[in-house]
C-alpha cells in the first residue's frame, strides 16, 4: 500500500494537534527521511548527506519542514539543515571553536565573555541542528548542570555585582521544561543586581507550539525585563502560526529581537534581507544583529566575505528606515562586546 504524503494544510493541522514536546521528539533525525520527505534524489544527495550527518546529526522539526518547497535542493530553509559533502572537507582558518569559548567557561554551564553579561548553557539540546552552528563541536556533555552546579552558578552570579544581565542559551533554552525554566527565572530575578533576563532561542520559530500557557505564565510572572532574541535567517521561516506565537509573547511583556547570520545561498541577497526585516517587523520583532559568518569547521560553504556583507547592508540603508537595518557585527575572541563591521572602510 502506498502512503500518501499529507498536504501542507493537513500537516499544519496535524502539528496543531500535538504538543511541542511531541513535535520535538518526532523531529526528522536521518538524512534518508529528510530527502524522502522533500522528494529529493537519494542518488544525488544521500552520500553527502550521510557524510555530513556523521559529523553533526540531522534534526529538523515537522513545523519547520512543512515550510520548505519540495523537490527544491536550493530552498533557503532546507539549505540551513541539509548535510553536504563539503562538511567533511578541511579548510584552513575554519576551527572547531572559532569564538574560543572553552577559555571563557568560569564554572559548569557558566560562560563569561563580557563584563556586565553572563551566559548560562542550560541545555545542550536544540530543536533544530543548523549546519552552520558555531557550537556544532561544543562539548555540551561537560557542561551539564546538576542541582549542585545550578546553585554554584547562582552563588557566582550573586557575588558578581557587575553583572546585570543573564542570557539563557545552549543548545536552546526553550528545549528545557517550563518548571525548570521558571525556577531559573525566579532564582536569577532574586539577585539584586540582575536587571534583565535574555533568552536566545529558535524554538518559537521552528516549533511555534512551544509558546504554550506554561511558558507564558512564567514569562509574565518574571519581575525583571525579559528579552527574547530569536534567530531567523529568511522571511520564509515566518508563517501564520509563528506570527500568532510571537504575538502571545509580546502580550506577555517580552521584548522580541532577532539576530541573523549571513549565509551563502540562504540570505546573501539584498532583496531577501529587505523582506526579512519587513517580515520580522510586521510580526512584532525588531531586527538586531546581522552576524558575519563565524569560521566554524565543517561549514565553510556558507561563508560570505566582509566586502559582500558590507554591500548588502549598504543596500539596506538605501531601502529601509534605520531601525529596520540590523547591525553588521562579528564576534572576535577576547573582545568585550560584538565588533561592528565598518560599512564604509
Amino acid at each position: 500500500m502506498i502512503q500518501r504524503t499529507p498536504t501542507r494544510i493537513e500537516a499544519h493541522l496535524a502539528d496543531g494537534d500535538r504538543s511541542w514536546q511531541q513535535l520535538l521528539s518526532e523531529s526528522i533525525t536521518s538524512p534518508e527521511a529528510l530527502l524522502e520527505r522533500l522528494a529529493l534524489s537519494p542518488e544525488q544527495w544521500l552520500e553527502g548527506a550521510r557524510a555530513g550527518h556523521k559529523l553533526f546529526p540531522v534534526r529538523v522539526p515537522e513545523p519547520f519542514l512543512n515550510r520548505m518547497r519540495k523537490a527544491d535542493p536550493h530552498d533557503p530553509l532546507l539549505r540551513q539543515v541539509l548535510p553536504l559533502h563539503q562538511e567533511s572537507q578541511t579548510v584552513p582558518g575554519f576551527l572547531r571553536d572559532p569564538l574560543e569559548e572553552d577559555g571563557a567557561i568560569q564554572a559548569t554551564g557558566l560562560i563569561r565573555k563580557y563584563r556586565s553579561r553572563a551566559l548560562l548553557m542550560v541545555t545542550g539540546q536544540c530543536a533544530i541542528n543548523c549546519r552552520y552552528c558555531f557550537r556544532r563541536h561544543f562539548p555540551y556533555e561537560d557542561q551539564r548542570l546538576s542541582p549542585r552546579d545550578r546553585q554554584h552558578v547562582i552563588d557566582r552570579l550573586t557575588a558578581s555585582p557587575e553583572i546585570n544581565e543573564v542570557i539563557l542559551s545552549g543548545g536552546d533554552p526553550l528545549a528545557v521544561n517550563d518548571r525548570l525554566l521558571a525556577q531559573w527565572a525566579s532564582d536569577l530575578s532574586a539577585i539584586p543586581h540582575i536587571r534583565r533576563l535574555r533568552l536566545h532561542t529558535r524554538l518559537p520559530v521552528v516549533i511555534p507550539q512551544r509558546v504554550c500557557d506554561a511558558l507564558l505564565d512564567w514569562l509574565s510572572a518574571t519581575p525583571v525585563q525579559v528579552v527574547m532574541v530569536l534567530h531567523v535567517n529568511h522571511p520564509a521561516e515566518i508563517d501564520d502560526e509563528t506570527r500568532e506565537a510571537l504575538g502571545k509573547l509580546r502580550a506577555a511583556g517580552v521584548m522580541l529581537l532577532n539576530q541573523s547570520v549571513i549565509l551563502r545561498g540562504v540570505n546573501d541577497d539584498a532583496d531577501v534581507l529587505e523582506a526579512l526585516s519587513e517580515t520580522l517587523f510586521d510580526a512584532g520583532v525588531l531586527p538586531y544583529y546581522l552576524h558575519a559568518f563565524d569560521p566554524v569547521e565543517g561549514a565553510h560553504h556558507y561563508d560570505v566575505t566582509d566586502d559582500e556583507a558590507r554591500g548588502l547592508v549598504r543596500a539596506l540603508l538605501n531601502r529601509l528606515p534605520g531601525f529596520l537595518v540590523p547591525k553588521l557585527v562579528r564576534e572576535v575572541p577576547g573582545r568585550e562586546g560584538k565588533s561592528p563591521i565598518n560599512l564604509f572602510p
